[in-house]
């Protein structure tokens, strides 16, 4: 080691020599070494073939600076042989100075505030998807894939797959060391330059830099900015076995609202199979899967007059989500998973499903999925199936089309008399920087009824260079668009007085704008100004509502601020609403009203951090305050305890209805090791009139095989009378 840290010491003060001569941000290649000898992977780094690998260059500064070197520098290393691609690196920085934020695995948000290293993959290198691989400096690892949406780039942690990694931490610097099967990640034997770039966290400093330079506005796993790693006599790939992951699952549960009965017990089995297709496809198989112990959905208080987005947490149909759910835009997904297995938020059983994704060449993306409900009560069992096709053109332009389809059966055959169909088409473009995004979006469905107008089409376009923004995106949702296995929030409204959801064609608009000023001072990182409006109209062109708002947010070195925004609403009901239940309904009629919004957040790395928020101005035709914030307290590395709480206090004249809502949400994360941790929630929320406690153990005591034990409680907000309480008892194996 002490030989190799020499050999290092030299790269170092050689390549801040060869930076005087070149500009630092050219010619971002890396050779990875071939090998014969099996390394251990157990931080160290003492196999003398490191010492022969190819070193990186200089990490360059990415956040919140990005321009020159990083102060603290990462130097990694690159080899390979038949099986493992292995990666090295060494990271500087003083022992007492890390930040570590959890134990625990799969933490996106705690992986990114820790001292961390991680790598980011394209080995198809066509800058569309790959995969991260990380670590923070006590070992907790993240992995996932990544993909384009909404012309960002985004990681989906929820890819699980098996790879090895190992830290360890000495007075002045720590070192991470991975082993990445190449039959974990799909890859093509032709393709011998993949993209790749390495990401650093310095959470002392506050600082995140990369090897291949990353400009600002962009994350810095944007597989648009990767630099390059050449891959000679690529390892062949070998027929992969079938992986098979069977699960057995006892619980115990009792509704105590239903008097006469007991607590109801039950034991399951199933399975989830991993069976390769062919050189590039893989199909994912499961039989009777079990979601008990996801998890549970973090509530809000809804004022609003639409539905609730919340993000799908089935790993089942989070694998490869953005064949399938990269489509539409923030307001209309023409796809929402969560459609299939949930009713209302009640679970509805799944029977099997299944799923093929891949490469049918290197441009070509597909994705298959197809899953069978039981019936419940008066719900009817239904098929599913959901297909899409991604074909990249010149550059980093594509085009992608998705078919959805859901049919109502009758035993074991369709009735053919209930089912809805849609199919959809997308264009998509982004220039070689990154800066201009594009997209082109039309989408129809179909019902046994046969109507006409039931199209979704619209368009987007953005500009943005980090310094400033804008952008514009336009739909237009027909009446008949009729699509159950999608999300809008605006399609339906509901009308009180009829007791019923009503769907409402609209045409919509969402312009913003906005610019980044980054001062040279000694406390502010930087200042934006932004402003946006929302706008939308019926079909017919009759004003439905508008929303203008004016923001400023102020970002310190610490990584702490303040947001400020103005905001003015018009907005035009169309049918009686309630809004928090008033004796009277809230006429149609047209409202226009002002509100002022308040955030400050603290310096998240602090042992003990936080948020506050408050919001105050009218609300329809009465008034409505917002207050709320965040505490949360470190103890480093293994325990992360927090408590958040939302208020709205809500006055409207006459009989249309006054409340004080309160929804407190504390929580609690113990990680034992690596491979075994607690997770606690607690939700008490007055507009739900429910009081929740979900608490989760999870070992990790195999590869890729877990133990869960959850414990579910809920109770009445008024009194705490004991509504349902269950415990699961849940583990898997992976067999390979």
């Amino acid at each position: 080691m002490k030989y190799f840290l020499l050999l290092v010491s030299a790269m170092l003060f050689n390549s801040k020599l060869v930076a005087q001569e070149q500009s630092i941000y050219e010619n971002f290649i890396l050779s990875a070494t071939k090998i014969n000898t099996k390394v251990i992977i157990d931080g160290e780094l003492e196999e003398s073939e490191w010492g022969e690998a190819s070193i990186t260059s200089d990490f360059l500064n990415k956040a919140p600076r990005d321009t020159g070197l990083a102060v603290n520098q990462t130097k990694a290393w690159i080899m390979y042989d038949d099986e493992f691609l292995y990666i090295g690196a060494i990271n500087y920085q003083k022992k007492e100075d890390l930040v570590i934020k959890t134990l625990k695995r799969d933490n996106s948000s705690y992986h990114w505030d820790s001292d961390g290293f991680s790598v980011v993959l394209d080995p198809m290198n066509k800058q569309t998807n790959g995969f991260l691989f990380g670590v923070n400096a006590a070992g907790a690892r993240v992995d996932g894939m990544v993909s384009i949406e909404n012309s960002r780039t985004r990681p989906d942690v929820n890819w699980d797959n098996v790879w090895y990694s190992s830290v360890k931490i000495h007075d002045d610097y720590w070192v991470a060391e991975f082993a990445i099967p190449f039959k974990s990640i799909n890859y093509d034997t032709n393709v011998e330059e993949w993209g790749i770039n390495f990401v650093r966290n310095d959470m002392k400093r506050n600082e995140y830099s990369t090897w291949s330079h990353v400009p600002l506005g962009f994350p810095g796993i944007d597989i648009g900015h990767l630099g390059t790693m050449v891959i000679k006599d690529i390892p062949p790939k070998r027929k992969q076995g079938a992986i098979i992951q069977p699960y057995v699952l006892g619980s115990s549960n009792k509704n105590f609202l239903e008097t006469n009965n007991g607590p109801e017990n039950d034991i399951e089995i199933g399975l989830d199979a991993k069976i390769p297709v062919g050189q590039n496809l893989k199909l994912d198989l499961t039989v009777n899967p079990d979601f008990s112990t996801v998890d549970v959905d973090q509530q809000v208080t809804n004022l609003s007059r639409f539905s609730i987005f919340f993000p799908e947490k089935r790993a089942f149909f989070l694998e490869n989500s953005d064949l399938f759910g990269s489509f539409g835009t923030w307001g209309l997904k023409p796809f929402f998973s969560r459609r299939i297995g949930l009713n209302n938020s009640e679970i509805v059983p799944i029977l099997f499903g299944a799923r093929v994704t891949g490469n049918l060449s290197e441009d070509l993306r597909v994705g298959v999925l197809n899953a069978h409900t039981r019936s419940v009560n008066d719900l009817s069992a239904n098929n599913y199936t959901v297909a899409s096709v991604q074909q990249n053109l010149v550059g980093r332009t594509s085009v992608k089309a998705l078919f959805t389809n859901r049919s109502s059966f009758d035993g074991a055959s369709p009735t053919g008399e209930d089912f809805n169909r849609t199919i959809g088409a997308e264009f998509n473009y982004t220039s070689e920087n990154g800066y201009w995004n594009g997209n082109a979006r039309y989408h129809w469905s179909q019902t046994e009824d046969k109507f006409d107008n039931a199209y979704f089409a619209g368009a987007t376009l953005m500009y943005g260079d980090g310094d400033k923004f804008f952008g514009i995106t336009a739909d237009r949702v027909e009446d008949n668009y009729i699509n159950e296995l999608g999300f809008s929030d605006r399609l339906f409204q509901y009308d009180a007085e009829a007791g019923e959801l009503k769907r409402v064609g609209y045409n919509f608009i969402n312009p913003w704008a906005g610019f980044t000023i980054r001062p040279e001072a000694d406390w502010i990182n930087s200042q934006t100004f932004s402003g946006w409006m929302v706008g939308s109209t019926t079909t017919d062109g009759d004003f439905i509502d508008r929303i203008l708002s004016i923001n400023y947010e102020l970002n310190t070195k610490d990584w702490g601020g303040i947001n400020l925004s103005a905001r003015n609403s018009k907005i035009a009901l169309l049918f009686p609403t309630n809004l928090i239940n008033g004796d009277e309904l809230l006429p149609v009629d047209t409202y226009t009203f002002n509100r002022i919004a308040f955030d400050y957040y603290s310096d998240s790395r602090g042992i003990i951090n936080g948020s506050l928020n408050t919001s105050f101005g009218e609300f329809y035709n009465g008034t409505r305050t917002q207050f709320g914030g965040s505490l949360n307290m470190r103890v480093q590395p293994w325990g992360n305890f927090g408590v958040r709480y939302v208020g709205n206090k809500v006055a409207l004249p006459d009989n249309y209805g006054k409340a004080t809502l309160h929804l407190i949400g504390p929580q609690a994360e113990v990680s034992f090791s690596n491979n075994l941790s607690w997770t606690s929630f607690l939700q008490y929320n007055t507009q739900a009139e429910n009081f929740n406690v979900n608490s989760r153990l999870q070992w990790r005591f195999a590869s890729m095989s877990d133990l869960f034990i959850v414990y579910n409680d809920n109770y009445a907000t008024d009194n705490f009378a004991v509504k349902n309480r269950g415990v699961v008892f849940k583990m898997n194996y992976w067999f390979n």
